[in-house]
C-alpha cells in the first residue's frame, strides 16, 4: 500500500520543479516531501473510533492524506468508515490532487472530497454553521503574510481568530473545527513560539488543545530542501479539548529522520507558568540550562532598574537628516554595521550606512543622551552561530557628542532613555554574551530575528551581581568565550557574590 505514496512523491518532485519560485511564493505554499508526510501521520493516536473524518487543508498534490490513509490501515485504527475532505485552491495541483487520491479511494474505500474553495472563506461558513467537524486534520499550511485590511483578515475576525499569517489562520480554523478528541498534525514555521504578533495563537492553542508532540528539524534548510525554504520548522501534534499533560519532544537534523533524539517534558518546561506572553519552548535536552533553574538568575529588567527598546531612529522615515561623515550640528548615528567584536568603529568611512544625524527639532525626540549603553542587533544571519551578541557602547568613543542615535536593527538596553553605569553595562554585556543565553533564547526563538520583547521576558542575574561581573570583566582585558561562560556558570548558583 505505501508505494503509493512514493508514486506521489515521484510527482511531487517533477511537478515542483516546473512550478516557479514567483508562483510557489504567491501562494506560500511548499509540497511536503513523502519522509515527512510519513512522519506526520505515524503521530496519530490509535483510535477505537468507528468513522474518521480526515481534513487535509491545502492539500497540494495528496501526500498528507495519502499518508494519513496508509496509517489508518495498518493496527490499532478500527474505522469502518472514513472520509477525506481536502482543500486545494490551485487549479493545476487540484487536477493532480484528485489522480492521486482516487488511487487511494480505490484503495482503501475512503469516500474522498476534493475541495476547490478557498480554505478561509469555506472554514469560516462551517464554524458559522456548527457544521463538519473532524477526528483528524493532517497539514501543511501555506506561509504567507495576511495584509491588515484583507478579507482574509476581516473573515478571521469573524470567527474571533486573530493572527497575521496564513500558517496560523489555517491552523486555528483547523482548530474551530475539530470535535473533542480530534487530533491534529501541523507542520509549520517555529516563529509562532514567540513575539508579539502571535500571541493570541498561541492562546488559542493551549486554551482549546493539548500539545502532545512536538519535532523540531535541527537544520534551518531541510526540511523543504527542494524548495530552498529557510524556515526554521516544527511538527506538531495537538489535541481538542485534552488534558494538558507531558509532551514529547524529538529533534532530527532534517527529513531523513535518521538521527532523530526522543525525549518527554513536563509542560512547565514548555510554556513557563509565569510567562505572560505564553512562549512556547522546545527543550532539546533533559539537562536544564542552568540560566533556566539558577536562584541567582531570577531578576526581570525591572526589578534591576533597566528597560530595553528597539532602536527608535528609523533611516528612511529621517532620510533628509541623515549624512555620511560628521559635521557640524550632527551627532552620531550606530548601526550593527558599527560594532565589530567588541569594538566601536565609529564613524566608517566608505561604509554603504551614514554615520551621523542631525541634531535639530525634527530628531531631538528620537535620540539619547550620550552614556554607557548595552546594543544587541535585532537580526542575524543565518550562518551566524550565536543568536543574541550583545556590545557595549563607550561614551568617550563619540569625542564630546552629548547625543546619540541608536538605529531600528539595535536593541538598546537603557534606564528611562538614558545611560546606565559602566560596570553595570559592562556585567549586562559579558552575561548576554555567555552560551546559556543563547542556548536559553533559543529554546522559544526559532528564526533570527531578536526582538525587544524576547530580551524583557529574559531572566537576569541582580542588579549588585551585574555591576560585581562588570567591574569582573572590566579587570580581565581580553575575555574569550570560555571565560564569559565559567563566570557564568560559576555565578549561577551564588546570589550576590562572583
Amino acid at each position: 500500500m505505501p508505494h503509493l505514496l512514493e508514486q506521489a512523491e515521484t510527482v511531487r518532485k517533477e511537478v515542483g520543479q516546473q512550478i516557479s519560485p514567483k508562483r510557489k511564493s504567491e501562494l506560500g505554499q511548499f509540497m511536503t516531501p513523502a519522509t515527512v508526510a510519513r512522519f506526520m501521520a505515524s503521530l496519530f493516536s490509535p483510535s477505537t473510533l468507528k468513522t474518521a473524518r480526515l481534513l487535509d487543508a491545502g492539500a497540494g498534490m495528496g501526500a498528507l492524506s495519502g499518508a494519513a490513509l496508509d496509517r489508518f490501515a495498518v493496527g490499532g485504527f478500527h474505522f469502518q468508515h472514513v472520509e477525506v475532505v481536502a482543500y486545494e485552491v490551485d487549479l493545476r495541483l487540484r487536477e493532480l490532487l484528485s489522480e492521486i487520491l482516487a488511487k487511494y479511494e480505490g484503495r482503501f474505500g475512503a469516500d474522498i472530497s476534493v475541495r476547490r474553495g478557498d480554505f478561509i472563506e469555506e472554514a469560516v461558513k462551517l464554524i458559522f454553521q456548527g457544521e463538519e467537524h473532524f477526528t483528524h486534520a493532517i497539514l501543511n499550511p501555506p506561509y504567507k503574510k495576511i495584509h491588515s485590511a484583507s478579507r482574509h483578515r476581516y473573515l478571521l475576525r469573524r470567527v474571533g481568530i486573530e493572527t497575521v499569517n496564513l500558517y496560523s489562520a489555517f491552523v486555528a480554523l483547523t482548530i474551530e473545527l475539530m470535535q473533542p478528541g480530534g487530533q491534529i498534525v501541523a507542520i509549520m514555521p517555529r516563529s509562532f513560539c514567540n513575539g508579539p504578533y502571535y500571541r493570541p495563537f498561541r492562546e488559542i492553542i493551549l486554551a482549546k488543545t493539548a500539545i502532545k508532540y512536538i519535532h523540531l528539524f535541527a537544520a534551518r534548510n531541510r526540511a523543504f530542501r527542494d524548495d530552498d525554504v529557510l524556515q526554521e520548522n516544527i511538527i506538531v501534534l495537538l489535541e481538542r479539548d485534552a488534558p494538558q499533560g507531558n509532551v514529547t519532544v524529538s529533534t532530527s537534523t532534517d527529513d531523513s529522520f535518521t538521527d532523530m533524539e526522543t525525549n518527554v517534558f513536563s509542560f512547565n518546561r514548555i510554556v513557563f507558568p509565569d510567562d505572560p506572553e505564553s512562549f512556547i519552548h522546545v527543550p532539546t535536552s533533559l539537562e536544564r540550562n542552568h540560566i533556566e533553574v539558577s536562584p541567582a538568575i531570577q531578576f526581570s529588567l525591572a526589578d534591576i532598574g533597566l528597560e530595553v527598546s528597539t532602536g527608535p531612529v528609523v533611516d528612511f522615515r529621517l532620510k533628509p537628516y541623515l549624512r555620511q561623515m560628521p559635521e557640524k550640528d550632527t551627532v552620531p548615528l550606530l548601526y550593527p554595521t558599527h560594532f565589530s567584536g567588541q569594538a566601536i568603529e565609529w564613524p566608517k568611512p566608505g561604509a554603504k550606512k551614514p554615520n551621523a544625524i542631525l541634531r535639530n527639532e525634527e530628531t531631538e525626540k528620537w535620540l539619547y543622551p550620550n552614556g554607557y549603553y548595552v546594543v544587541v542587533r535585532r537580526f542575524s544571519s543565518k550562518e551566524e552561530k550565536r543568536r543574541v551578541m550583545a556590545r557595549v557602547v563607550y561614551p568617550d568613543s563619540f569625542d564630546d557628542s552629548p547625543m546619540l542615535g541608536f538605529e531600528n536593527h539595535l536593541n538598546v538596553f537603557h534606564s528611562a532613555r538614558v545611560g546606565i553605569p559602566e560596570n553595570l553595562a559592562r556585567g549586562l554585556a559579558v552575561f548576554l554574551n555567555s552560551t546559556a543565553v543563547d542556548e536559553q533564547f533559543r529554546l522559544f526563538s526559532g528564526h533570527t530575528q531578536v526582538n525587544a520583547t524576547d530580551l524583557r521576558l529574559l531572566k537576569y542575574p541582580s542588579r549588585e551581581v551585574l555591576t560585581c561581573l562588570g567591574a569582573w570583566a572590566k579587570a580581565q582585558g581580553e575575555l574569550t568565550q570560555q571565560k564569559i561562560d565559567q563566570k557564568i556558570e560559576s555565578l549561577a548558583w551564588k546570589k550576590t557574590e562572583i
